[in-house]
C-alpha cells in the first residue's frame, strides 16, 4: 500500500463514518508507552475504587497490540449525543433542574438508547465496509467494553484534548460525545495528534463546580468521590458524608460538562437514538419512585440505566428524596408524596435500600 493509497482509504473511512452518524474518524498508533506511568500511578492511589477491571487488565489498557495481537493501528471514532431537538439554552435549563430539589436528574447521555449498542453496531458496519474494500482484515470493535485507553487514543488521532475533568474536549463540539475504536492489523496513515496541553488554559471551572470535589488535580479524577461512579459503578451503600452532595442526581452527573465553556459548542446528534425516552429529561423524584421493578425493567429496556438494576435505582432515588426532604423550599404536597413513597418501600426494601430509606426519613 502506497502512502497515497493509505490516505485515500482514510478519507473513505471518514466519508463512511459521516454516513453512519459519526462526527469524526481518526487513526492512532498503538504505542502508548508514555501513558503507562500515569495509569499505574492512578491505580496505585486506588482512584479506580471498586472498578477492579481497571486494575485486573494491568498494562493491557496501554498496550493495544497485547489486547488484540496483530494490531498495528486503532481507528478512533466519536459520536455526538446531545439530543436532536435540544434548545440553545439547554445548559441553563439543566442548572435550573439541578437546583429544583423535587426533580430527578439523569445524565444527558443516559436518557436515550444505550450508546454501547448504537456505536458497536455502526463501528462494526464501518469495519466491514473497510474489509470489503481492502480484502482480508483483522479487526475488533470496542465501545467502552474492554481495557482501552479511549481518551488517550482519541487525543492521539485528532479527536480532541484531555480536559482538566479528564474527558476529551473538541474545539468544535465540546465534550458531549461518545468514543469508540476499531483495532486493525493494517498500517493506515496516522492522523495528527492534538496537543496534550489542550486549550483549557487557566480555566478550572470543572474542578471548582464538582459537588464532591472528585477532580483532585487537573486531569486527575478520584472516581471514589465522583457522582457518576457512586450512582452507577458503586454497588454498596453510599457513604453518609457524600449523600447530601449528590443532591437530586440519580444517575450520573454532568456538572463538570455544564460548567465547561467549551460546551457552548456542543453539537446535537443526527441520530434519534439519543433522544430522551420515558420523560427522563423532565421527570420528578415522585414520578420515578412510583415505578415498580417491572416498570423499571420494561420502561428502560434498551437503556444504559437498566444495567444498574432496580436495587441501585431505588438506593439513588432514596438519597435524592432525602436531600429533597431537607430542602425548606419543598412544597407540602411533594413532601407528603416523597414520605409516602419512602414508607411504602420500607415494606419490601432490601437491606441496602432500607439503609438509604432510613437516612432519607431522618429528614422528616
Amino acid at each position: 500500500m502506497t502512502e497515497q493509497e493509505g490516505h485515500a482509504i482514510v478519507e473513505q473511512l471518514q466519508r463512511w463514518g459521516d454516513e453512519l452518524g459519526f462526527s469524526q474518524i481518526g487513526v492512532a498508533d498503538v504505542d502508548l508507552s508514555d501513558a503507562e506511568a500515569g495509569l499505574l500511578d492512578w491505580l496505585d492511589k486506588g482512584f479506580h475504587g471498586e472498578m477492579a477491571y481497571m486494575q485486573s487488565h494491568g498494562l493491557k489498557r496501554a498496550r493495544p497490540q497485547e489486547l488484540v495481537p496483530g494490531t498495528v493501528r486503532v481507528i478512533t471514532a466519536r459520536m455526538d449525543y446531545l439530543p436532536r431537538h435540544t434548545a440553545a439554552n439547554w445548559r441553563s435549563h439543566e442548572w435550573q433542574r439541578l437546583h429544583t430539589a423535587s426533580e430527578a436528574v439523569v445524565s444527558v447521555y443516559a436518557r436515550g438508547r444505550d450508546y454501547h449498542k448504537v456505536l458497536r453496531q455502526r463501528l462494526q458496519q464501518l469495519a466491514e465496509r473497510l474489509q470489503q474494500q481492502v480484502g482480508p482484515l483483522g479487526f475488533r470493535v470496542f465501545t467502552d467494553s474492554a481495557p482501552v485507553m479511549e481518551a488517550e487514543l482519541a487525543r492521539r488521532s485528532s479527536q480532541g484534548w484531555r480536559g482538566k475533568h479528564t474527558l476529551v474536549l473538541n474545539r468544535q463540539a465540546g465534550s458531549l460525545f461518545f468514543l469508540g475504536e476499531i483495532f486493525i492489523d493494517m498500517a493506515l496513515p496516522l492522523t495528527a495528534p492534538t496537543s496534550s496541553q489542550g486549550h483549557c488554559g487557566s480555566c478550572q471551572a470543572c474542578i471548582d463546580v464538582c459537588p464532591t470535589q472528585a477532580i483532585v488535580a487537573p486531569h486527575v479524577l478520584d472516581a471514589r468521590r465522583c457522582i457518576s461512579y457512586l450512582t452507577i459503578e458503586h454497588a454498596g451503600p453510599i457513604a453518609p458524608a457524600l449523600r447530601p452532595l449528590l443532591g437530586n442526581r440519580i444517575y450520573g452527573c454532568d456538572d463538570c460538562q455544564l460548567a465547561c465553556p467549551w460546551n457552548k459548542f456542543a453539537t446535537t446528534s443526527r441520530l434519534p437514538d439519543f433522544d430522551a425516552r420515558n420523560g427522563l429529561e423532565a421527570s420528578s423524584l415522585a414520578q420515578l419512585m412510583r415505578w415498580s421493578e417491572a416498570d423499571f425493567m420494561q420502561r428502560l429496556e434498551g437503556s444504559p440505566i437498566r444495567r444498574i438494576g432496580y436495587e441501585r435505582w431505588q438506593r439513588n432515588l432514596a438519597v435524592a428524596a432525602g436531600n429533597a426532604l431537607r430542602d425548606n423550599a419543598l412544597s407540602a404536597s411533594v413532601r407528603a408524596e416523597l414520605l409516602h413513597n419512602l414508607n411504602a418501600w420500607s415494606v419490601t426494601a432490601s437491606t441496602l435500600v432500607q439503609e438509604h430509606v432510613d437516612w432519607a426519613l431522618q429528614a422528616s
